[in-house]
């Protein structure tokens, strides 16, 4: 009987756990980052029969939730838009790579991305969402929003660094 319950807490243990560190006090943004959380957990939970419907479920998110926050990065000039960028490609790249892999029969590859996303995405929320999200509520941006005057702010902020480098 103790043994069963191990067992059980362990399946029903998320990989990752939403917490307080991950909030970027944007509401879009966290609530992707909340779905994201959620459907990394079901990936890794998946039983095998599953897991392409779950890595394809898994990827529609990702590239919807990488494709919003590049279109707000791009509609405010955010200075490492570029950077950001390439890390979403990068890891667009793996997870696409890892489904073909899947579909071939290499499934334990899901488990290994599943811990790698796991693994890298405090790393990027905490560092690269954290400083748009600061950037996006300095110029008053807000996603979905009427941002003429964030926009304009942002071009203003991008003219006035770039001006010292001009002289």
């Amino acid at each position: 009987m103790l043994a069963a319950s191990k067992t059980e807490n362990c399946v029903n243990t998320p990989l990752l756990e939403w917490n307080s560190a991950f909030v970027l006090e944007e509401a879009t943004m966290d609530d992707t980052h909340r779905e994201f959380v959620d459907l990394l957990n079901r990936l890794a939970a998946s039983p095998e029969n599953e897991l392409l419907a779950s890595l394809d479920t898994f990827i529609e998110h990702t590239v919807e939730h990488f494709g919003a926050e590049e279109r707000w990065m791009q509609e405010i000039a955010f200075p490492p838009l570029h950077c950001h960028q390439g890390e979403h490609a990068n890891v667009l790249e793996v997870i696409r790579e890892v489904r073909k892999r899947v579909a071939d029969g290499q499934v334990q590859l899901a488990k290994t991305l599943s811990e790698a996303i796991a693994e890298w995405f405090p790393q990027h929320a905490g560092s690269m969402d954290t400083v748009l999200a600061m950037y996006m509520k300095q110029i008053g941006y807000v996603p979905g929003g009427d941002n003429k005057a964030a926009i304009a702010a942002a071009a203003e902020a991008m003219a006035a660094q770039a001006a010292p480098g001009c002289s």
